[in-house]
């Protein structure tokens, strides 16, 4: 059966790879990033009905007019995918700039908490649903330079398994590792060494599958793609 699923981030990466992966499957994918010359190559690529949208997460009033827009089009989403976020620069905490923590906690915390404050409310209302929350192995390990990327992923596995306590029987909100991955944000933190992890288009061959079988059982428990 099509499942209607949201991604957040789809410009590239992991969200483009799950965008492809899922439209091929039959399902519609309604998605969002923020860069407006990747949206519009994705739009030329898919087709209705899959509805893409420049929307910047860590913007409150362009994520309520975003969901205001999707659900007067559609039923709310059988899943929601929190894939939006990037990673600070490697450095020591104290020489990282405020501003750049600052952006990083915008969309990798609050960015999710947007998203969940002006779509799940509708799937709440329908008792049925899946939240997943894209945490990383870094949300649940630390390593040096990399402490404001670390604090913004442990602070979505506590958030989703708050939520999990939150949400009425037949839903589920998920805290996800995707596991380690070759993107362009995995390179920032690796440099050269990131070449030799798994590639996206591996991983999006079981991550799909794997997304599209989490049932409300598995509300609450940290997940990882393996």
């Amino acid at each position: 059966m099509s499942k209607l699923i949201l991604i957040t981030g789809i410009s590239k990466g992991l969200g483009y790879a799950m965008t492809e992966g899922f439209i091929q499957q039959g399902h519609t994918v309604i998605g969002c990033a923020r860069s407006s010359d990747a949206l519009e190559k994705i739009c030329h690529k898919f087709s209705a009905p899959n509805d893409f949208t420049s929307v910047d997460v860590a913007n409150e009033q362009l994520v309520e007019k975003w969901a205001q827009d999707v659900l007067q089009k559609y039923s709310p989403p059988d899943i929601v995918i929190n894939n939006a976020a990037i990673t600070n620069y490697p450095a020591p905490l104290w020489e990282i700039p405020s501003e750049e923590f600052s952006d990083l906690i915008d969309i990798n915390i609050k960015g999710v908490a947007n998203i969940i404050r002006h779509f799940v409310p509708a799937m709440v209302k329908n008792k049925r649903g899946i939240i997943v929350n894209f945490s990383s192995g870094w949300g649940r390990s630390t390593s040096a330079q990399v402490a404001p990327y670390c604090a913004s992923k442990w602070a979505i596995e506590g958030l989703t398994r708050s939520l999990a306590q939150e949400l009425p029987n037949g839903m589920a909100a998920i805290p996800l590792n995707p596991g380690i991955i070759h993107t362009d944000m995995l390179s920032i933190s690796f440099g050269e060494e990131a070449a030799n992890y798994t590639p996206v288009s591996d991983w999006v061959l079981k991550a799909v599958p794997f997304i599209l079988n989490l049932k409300p059982k598995d509300n609450g428990i940290p997940l990882t793609i393996h």
